[in-house]
């Protein structure tokens, strides 16, 4: 019944969703990429940087452009294993684990000695200017406009996946890439924009927690909370419109196991 509490589920349940549909996306093309955690960090990165930067712009403008350009960047980190693995034969799961500790890396690089205060004791950026996050529907409380962001990624990755020629072509090359290659199709590229795709919404998810949650940029933004999205999407068996609920279903679990360490003593 408490405001702080089922604030915490939503707002958590609101980044698991989109790193979920990440996940979902490059799934169903059967590719066991893991790098959305690479691919959120650069989110983070790039739209924070963006609000930090544009303290003097109109915030109609610079929250629109720091959104698009974190999923840009996801949508780019993405490409690299894409390429590896379609063009050059690497191993997904290898290249994409590896890349999550460059991004990782260099997400601290430029947060510890270009962002943070001369005089901060602590490794953080300044805060972003107050119009420059995404506005929150409850006050006192992190849960915003995500919600419709949210709503509006589920309905458009159901959609790819469901009702376009791409989606066809990644749920063919998911089923049998040798009968998809013989059906014309080519599921190099295939491969490719399966993982970009999934890179362009973990991106988003970065952007979120970077311009939802902490408002600022701060060290590990992300403990994991991609590969949290797995089990999301697992649950869901790679179903976007089924996303939501696995999403809100497991993110109820690690909001209670909070509260139930601070109020019972029950380890998390």
């Amino acid at each position: 019944q408490r405001v702080n509490r089922w604030a915490v589920w939503i707002q958590d349940a609101l980044t698991l969703i989109l790193v979920g549909l990440a996940v979902a996306v490059v799934f169903r093309a059967r590719q066991f990429s893991l790098g959305a955690e690479g691919q959120l960090y650069f989110g983070a990165l790039v739209s924070g940087a963006i609000c930090l930067a544009w303290g003097n712009v109109s915030p109609w403008l610079v929250v629109p452009i720091a959104i698009l350009s974190a999923m840009t960047a996801g949508f780019l980190w993405g490409v690299i294993p894409g390429v590896l693995k379609a063009y050059l034969g690497a191993n997904e799961l290898v290249a994409s684990l590896m890349l999550n500790v460059v991004a990782q890396r260099f997400y601290e690089l430029v947060l510890t000695f270009q962002l943070k205060p001369a005089d901060a004791g602590y490794i953080a950026s300044d805060p972003f200017p107050a119009g420059n996050i995404l506005f929150p529907l409850i006050p006192e409380t992190q849960v915003s406009v995500a919600i419709f962001i949210v709503i509006a990624a589920v309905i458009a990755t159901w959609l790819l996946i469901s009702r376009t020629t791409l989606g066809y072509e990644i749920r063919m090359v998911g089923a049998n890439r040798k009968f998809a290659d013989y059906g014309g199709v080519d599921s190099r590229r295939v491969i490719l924009l399966a993982m970009a795709l999934s890179g362009l919404l973990a991106g988003l998810a970065g952007a979120h927690l970077a311009m939802g949650i902490h408002r600022a940029l701060i060290l590990n933004i992300s403990i994991g909370l991609a590969f949290e999205g797995v089990v999301v999407a697992l649950l869901a068996r790679n179903n976007p419109l089924v996303v939501p609920f696995t999403g809100l279903l497991y993110s109820y679990l690690r909001a209670g196991a909070q509260f139930m360490e601070r109020d019972a003593g029950v380890s998390f």
